[in-house]
């Protein structure tokens, strides 16, 4: 099982390593890696279990942040609908790819956050509106999807991690809370 003390921290060489493609059919560790980033997210979004295991919340973590330099990442959106239990996107994705964006960008009202830094860092993380993905699920099954707002920013993050970029990389230095007419900013 994966914890806080397997994620490494920023200042790591892997963090800034352009990650290797998975090849099909993929190894048993590369199975049972996928099973256990997935399994942190559900543990870090369960309030108890989070705490009993000293978790800070997620909803995606790459492979690389555990020291692992390989194209796969875990992605889980809850649900925002407090009736719904299901999430908005979850997967284990394997060599993701975007395909495509909207010319349209989007941030987050509150900056991003990552499992591997240790501080607040204030900003916006401009990022794609919208994305086309395709990505291949633990079989070697292709699936494409689209994805918007929330969830679309969630996978860029991810596979920002794949090539070796940190969410921070993204913020303006001079103004850190500047952005260009059209943007949403997503509260």
């Amino acid at each position: 099982m994966i914890t806080m003390d397997d994620i490494i921290r920023e200042g790591h060489p892997t963090l800034r390593a352009v990650a290797k493609e998975v090849t099909f059919p993929i190894s048993d560790e590369e199975r049972q890696l996928g099973n256990e980033m997935m399994e942190f997210l559900e543990n870090s979004q369960d309030p108890e279990k989070a705490e009993e295991l000293d978790l800070r919340g997620g909803v995606g973590l790459a492979a690389p942040q555990v020291n692992v330099s390989k194209r796969m990442t875990a992605v889980l959106v809850p649900s925002d609908d407090p009736d719904s239990d299901e999430p908005v996107f979850k997967d284990v994705l394997y060599n993701p790819k975007i395909l495509s964006h909207s010319v349209k960008d989007a941030c987050l009202g509150e900056g991003e956050g990552c499992l591997s830094v240790d501080r607040d860092v204030p900003g916006y993380v401009v990022r794609h509106d919208k994305i086309t993905l395709r990505y291949f699920d633990a079989d070697g099954n292709k699936h494409k999807v689209r994805l918007r707002e929330y969830p679309a920013i969630v996978v860029q993050h991810e596979i920002d991690h794949l090539n070796g970029v940190m969410f921070y990389d993204h913020i303006n230095e001079d103004n850190p809370f500047a952005l260009n007419d059209g943007v949403l900013v997503i509260e």
